[in-house]
């Protein structure tokens, strides 16, 4: 146990998370996602596991982890087949925990355009999260010097 770090996040995650880089994204995805096969392609190569809800997940990874603001579609959702306004709650509590940290809305996007974002992602976080369209990518930011 590690003070000040959320305890969902294990050591491969926390590893991941410190290797990343500016502009680098992040895919927390639900239970459906094909996540092994789609993590096989991102840059860490291997899938990582969250076994919780997917906003409990993004709350933990957002302890650590800066939201790029220099682009628009640093934080993101895959939409609804054919309904890509439709907000779900599983959407909703994520949104909440993205705007604690003063994070952007989340932009939508189609669902093959979401896998293929994922698989160009660095690394891919599936968590326990059952609902259908729990899948969110995330682009690193930066953290500033200390005093700016």
């Amino acid at each position: 146990m590690l003070k000040g770090i959320d305890p969902l996040l294990n050591a491969d995650v926390l590893y991941a998370l410190r290797a990343m880089g500016h502009g680098d994204d992040l895919i927390i995805a639900d239970t459906n996602f094909p996540s092994d096969s789609v993590a096989r392609e991102t840059v860490l190569g291997e899938v990582l596991r969250i076994d919780r809800p997917v906003a409990e997940v993004i709350k933990a990874v957002l302890s650590v982890y800066p939201i790029d603001t220099f682009v628009e579609d640093a934080a993101a959702r895959m939409e609804v087949v054919g309904e890509p306004d439709t907000l779900l709650p599983v959407m909703d509590e994520v949104q909440a925990e993205v705007s604690k940290v003063d994070g952007p809305t989340l932009l939508g996007i189609e669902r093959y355009a979401f896998y293929d974002r994922a698989k160009q992602a660095y690394a891919v976080i599936q968590t326990g999260e059952r609902r259908f369209y729990g899948c969110f990518a995330l682009r690193k930011g930066v953290v500033p010097p200390d005093g700016e």
